[in-house]
C-alpha cells in the first residue's frame, strides 16, 4: 500500500493523481478542500494514528481501549456518511503534507515479530481522504470519500508460532477477516440481513460495501511453495469477492450555499 521511495505504493500514487486532477480542474472553476484521517483497528479497538504528541514531546500512552484510554465510536448518518467520534481530521493542500502524516501514522501503527514475518502488521490500517469541491462558475458542489485500507494478513497459528499478545492479536485479525468474508458472501447472495456489526472493521466499512460506493480489493498471495495452502484459500476468497455486486456508484452533487468557501485549491 505504501511502497518505497523508488517504488511508490497504492496510497501515494492515488494521492498524486487526485492532486494533479484537482489542479487541472482549476481552469474550469473548481476549488477543492481535502481532509485526511488515519486509524488502525487493533484487537477490535480503534486507535487514532494522528493524535498529536504530548506537550513534553513524549508519545501519549496506549492502552487496549485506545490511546490514553480514549474510546471511539462509529456512526453512520442518514446520507450514508461515516463518522468516528473524536478522530483527528487534518486539512491538507499537498502530497507532501499527506506524506508527512503517513510517516507519523506508520510510526504509531502496531507491528510485531512472528515466525513468518519479521515486521508483521498486527492491525488493519484505514486511510480516509474526504474531498469537497465547489465550482465557482456554476455554484455546483460535490463531495466524496476515498478509503484506502491495508488489511492485516490472516495467519495460521501452527505456522506463525504466535503466543501471548501475538496470539491475541492473531485471533482478532482472523476473526475480523472472517467477518469481512461473511459480509461479502451475504452481499453476493443478496441476503436480507448482512452482518456488518460483527466486527469494527465491517461496521466501519459498511458504506464502502454497498449503496453509492465503488470498491476494489487486491488479494496478495505468497510465491513460496510452503504457503500453497494459504494461497489457495486466498484465491478462492478472491473468486467469491469478484462475483459480488454491491450496486451502482452515483455522483453526489448539490448547489453551494451563499456563504460556503473552501480554503484549499
Amino acid at each position: 500500500m505504501m511502497g518505497k521511495h523508488d517504488q511508490k505504493g497504492l496510497i501515494p500514487r492515488s494521492l498524486e493523481q487526485i492532486f494533479q486532477t484537482s489542479q487541472a480542474l482549476k481552469a474550469q472553476g473548481w476549488k477543492y478542500k481535502l481532509q485526511v484521517s488515519m486509524l488502525e483497528i487493533y484487537n477490535e479497538t480503534i486507535r487514532d494514528l494522528l493524535l498529536p504528541r504530548s506537550s513534553n514531546g513524549l508519545d501519549l500512552i496506549r492502552s487496549d481501549s485506545g490511546v490514553g484510554g480514549k474510546q471511539y465510536s462509529i456512526k453512520h448518518d442518514a446520507n450514508g456518511n461515516t463518522h468516528v467520534s473524536d478522530l483527528t481530521l487534518v486539512d491538507v493542500c499537498s502530497v507532501r503534507e499527506i506524506s508527512s502524516l503517513l510517516e507519523q501514522a506508520a510510526q504509531s501503527r502496531s507491528v510485531g515479530k512472528t515466525q513468518m514475518n519479521e515486521q508483521s502488521s498486527r492491525s488493519h490500517f484505514v486511510f480516509t481522504l474526504r474531498i469537497f469541491g465547489v465550482n465557482e462558475n456554476t455554484e455546483q458542489q460535490v463531495q466524496g470519500v476515498l478509503n484506502l485500507i491495508d488489511l492485516a494478513g490472516s495467519e495460521r497459528l501452527s505456522r506463525s508460532g504466535a503466543t501471548g499478545e501475538r496470539l491475541k492479536e492473531t485471533q482478532a485479525i482472523n476473526k475480523s477477516l472472517s467477518s469481512l468474508a461473511d459480509v461479502i458472501f451475504a452481499l453476493a447472495k443478496k441476503e436480507d440481513h448482512v452482518p456488518f456489526r460483527n466486527s469494527k472493521l465491517t461496521y466501519l466499512l459498511q458504506p464502502c460495501l454497498g449503496g453509492d460506493s465503488k470498491t476494489l480489493m487486491f488479494v496478495n498471495i505468497s510465491p513460496e511453495p510452503s504457503s500453497t495452502g494459504e494461497s489457495l484459500c486466498s484465491l478462492r476468497f478472491a473468486a467469491r469477492v469478484n462475483a459480488c455486486e454491491i450496486g451502482i456508484p452515483r455522483r453526489q452533487t448539490a448547489m453551494r450555499p451563499m456563504d460556503s468557501r473552501l480554503s484549499c485549491g
